[in-house]
């Protein structure tokens, strides 16, 4: 279960001017995460546009994310879809290619019951478990992208039930909820923060880590905060966090992933912020205030010197 404590980066898919899928931009970058101390990638996930990818584009990008990455970290693939064949044909496919993990998100627009959630996500980790018996599975609860709250209730009901579900990541900026989940759950079962800026009160809650979008423009020090924060000197902690703090909102100023896009590029990072449709880019006023953010860190003077 330590394969997945710590920092992830919810990887950005990057694009060419033209919209293809830039694979040896996502090569590099893969690199570079690696190179900034993160613990684990995560590849298609919303913030890697998964909604936008074709089936076979989804297959390349995990691929090459395993491919790079080598071993040197592990890889929990995104396997979340609305149709419970679909995830679970995600998943298979993820421990074909050599994922160690996948991450598989509460059904968005069909809005399941309780009942629903359980049957979703057990249909998918008993698929997973035949296919590969113990294989890590991780469930995502994102309100504000899916419309459907997974209760703590329901989360640690599926924690008990089902031995090869190893963890939540919790983006429900319901405080009281994600530390009911901490409480009641069983010995080994994660609890990651899905929202930067709640990252530091979690841990210091008892979660055991950060699935990260702020991690793909500023990988060391998402990596500082949530080490020192899950080592217990949160002197350390609270420095990088409110250093970074308006970066951390400033990332979702417009739909993610358009502002960390565009301050990855700005950083030269990547050579094209390039969203797909449904997104848009970012506007010019979006464009500065995270300029403007980025000075203000002084990120941007690092780039420069």
């Amino acid at each position: 279960m330590t394969l997945f404590r710590g920092l992830g980066t919810a990887l950005i898919t990057p694009f060419t001017e033209s919209g293809a899928l830039d694979e040896s931009a996502l090569e590099r970058f893969v690199d570079f995460q690696i190179d900034g101390g993160v613990d684990f990638l995560v590849p298609c996930g919303t913030t890697g546009e998964n909604p936008a990818l074709s089936a076979d584009e989804h297959r390349r990008v995990v691929e090459l994310v395993v491919r790079r990455a080598n071993g040197r970290v592990p890889v929990l693939a995104g396997a979340g879809s609305n149709n419970t064949p679909r995830a679970i044909e995600l998943a298979e496919q993820a421990i074909d290619i050599g994922a160690d993990g996948v991450l598989t998100i509460t059904p968005y627009y069909n809005k399941p019951t309780p009942d629903g959630l359980r049957r979703h996500f057990g249909m998918q980790a008993e698929a997973i478990n035949r296919k590969r018996p113990g294989f890590p599975m991780i469930m995502y609860n994102v309100p504000g992208r899916t419309g459907l709250n997974m209760t703590a209730e329901t989360t640690l009901r599926m924690a008990a039930e089902v031995p090869n579900i190893i963890g939540v990541k919790e983006a429900s900026a319901n405080l009281e909820q994600i530390m009911s989940v901490i409480r009641g759950r069983g010995d080994g079962f994660l609890v990651l923060s899905g929202d930067d800026a709640w990252t530091l009160p979690l841990i210091a809650a008892g979660a055991d880590g950060l699935v990260s979008v702020s991690s793909n423009e500023i990988p060391r020090l998402m990596s500082d905060l949530v080490s020192a924060a899950l080592h217990g000197d949160f002197a350390a902690a609270r420095a990088v966090h409110y250093r970074v703090l308006p970066l951390l909102s400033g990332n979702f100023i417009e739909s993610n992933p358009g502002p960390v896009k565009f301050a990855c590029k700005l950083l030269g990072i990547i050579d094209s912020d390039t969203v797909r449709p449904p997104l848009a880019p970012i506007t010019d006023g979006t464009r500065k205030k995270l300029e403007a953010i980025l000075r203000e860190a002084g990120l941007l003077e690092a780039v420069s010197a």
